[in-house]
Parts: structure tokens; C-alpha cells; sequence
């Protein structure tokens, strides 16, 4: 389940940015999208490791205690990318996909379009697709949000006798939710546009990847360390 919270800007930026800040168009809030589900399982298994490893490292004998660091090395690093590591920040400029291993940022005019369909996915106008860790589609919300407007419609139709007056009852302040991953794509969408009737300069430009070596590397290390404790064992 994929949560929006808002992330205000820093108050502490140089006094040299306000003026050209101003010129501009005004400025919003990013908007971070999480997987609750995700960050609640992952702390879970990790504090359970992290119990299980430190344990076995206190109490162990032989090679139990080198072993179980090895083997914490290699696997909270991959625990923590997978389940807390994931977001996603969309702001006035573009959206910065943070996935396990990458960090993709892609200014809103390098974007072609998104879709939900069975995953949150992200493509460009050269060809590439990023997947959204952070927004997992749930096909059960969909259908729950679907049968929600149906009944809306149906309950303004018999009120109302016309098609038109049952859109603006749905619209209204009883407008159902839609499922979180739609949601997403929908404010997503929003923004992407404003950047395009702002004619932001800096809503332009190439997509870029940068490897997150801070999780590869502790993990390779660990699992070679794993690997030739259990040769020589």
C-alpha cells in the first residue's frame, strides 16, 4: 500500500535562490510515495535478523559468531533495500525513483507517459521503463474503488433520472477514492503538467541512474565472506 506524505522544502537555502525562486513559477511541496505494507513487513524480519544474528554472535562458539556476521552483512543490507529503501519523490521539476539497487531521476519533459496495470511503471520518450517499487498495485483496491463508483452513479442515476447529474454526484464531495497506485499516477500526472504549462527550464533534460553502491557493496562483501567461511569450514 502505497502512502503520499508531503515534503516540505528546507528552510535553511542561501539567500542567492530567492530571487530566482520568485521569477519562477511558484513553488510546491514534493510529494513521497511509500509502500506502508512494505516498511511495517521489512522492520519486522529485520529486527527479527538482527535479534536472531546478534545473538548467535554473543552466545555462538567456533565459527558460528564469524559466520553469523557474514551472514548479516549480506542480508540486511538486501532487506533494508527491499522493504524500507523504496520511494518515490515527485516534485515541480520531475520524479525521482528510488528502487533497490538505483536511484532514477527523469525530468517531466524526458517522461512519455505511466501506467498501473499489474506494476507501477514509468517510461520515456527514448525507450526506457522504470519500475516503481514504492507504489505496488493492489488489483483487490481497484475493484473495491470500481464497485464504489458504480454504486454512486447507480444511487444519483435513480435520484436524478440523467447520466450527467450521476457524473456531477460522483464528482462531488462524495467522490469515491481511487485505488492508492491510481492515485499516485494521478497527482503524478498533475504535476507533470503544470511543469508543462510552466515551461519550466528545469523540467527538461535526460533521464539519469545512479547504482546504489551503499547497498551492493556491503552485500557482496558479506556474501563473500559467506561464501568462502563455508569452504573452509
Amino acid at each position: 500500500m502505497a502512502r503520499s506524505e508531503q515534503h516540505q522544502p528546507e528552510a535553511g537555502r542561501a539567500d542567492s535562490a530567492a530571487p530566482a525562486q520568485a521569477a519562477d513559477a511558484p513553488a510546491y511541496a514534493d510529494r513521497v510515495y511509500r509502500s506502508g505494507g512494505g516498511i511495517a513487513g521489512g522492520a519486522l524480519v529485520l529486527a527479527l535478523v538482527l535479534w536472531l544474528g546478534i545473538d548467535a554472535v554473543a552466545t555462538g562458539g567456533g565459527r558460528v559468531p564469524w559466520l553469523s556476521l557474514a551472514a548479516l552483512l549480506f542480508v540486511v543490507p538486501l532487506l533494508v533495500a527491499f522493504t524500507v529503501r523504496p520511494a518515490v519523490f515527485a516534485g515541480p521539476h520531475g520524479v525521482r525513483i528510488r528502487n533497490p539497487f538505483r536511484t532514477i531521476s527523469v525530468p517531466w519533459g524526458a517522461m512519455k507517459h505511466m501506467k498501473a496495470r499489474f506494476s507501477t511503471e514509468l517510461f520515456t520518450r527514448d525507450g526506457a521503463k522504470y519500475q516503481m517499487w514504492a507504489i505496488p498495485v493492489s488489483l483487490r483496491q481497484r475493484k473495491r474503488a470500481d464497485r464504489r463508483l458504480s454504486r454512486l452513479e447507480r444511487s444519483a442515476t435513480a435520484s436524478s433520472g440523467s447520466r450527467q447529474s450521476a457524473l456531477s454526484f460522483a464528482s462531488s464531495d462524495t467522490e469515491p477514492k481511487l485505488a492508492q497506485a491510481d492515485q499516485a499516477l494521478v497527482e503524478m500526472r498533475e504535476l507533470a503538467d503544470r511543469a508543462e504549462e510552466n515551461g519550466a527550464e528545469a523540467a527538461k533534460g535526460a533521464p539519469a541512474v545512479r547504482w546504489s553502491y551503499e547497498i551492493i557493496a556491503p552485500s557482496l562483501v558479506g556474501a563473500v565472506l559467506l561464501i568462502v567461511l563455508l569452504v573452509l569450514a
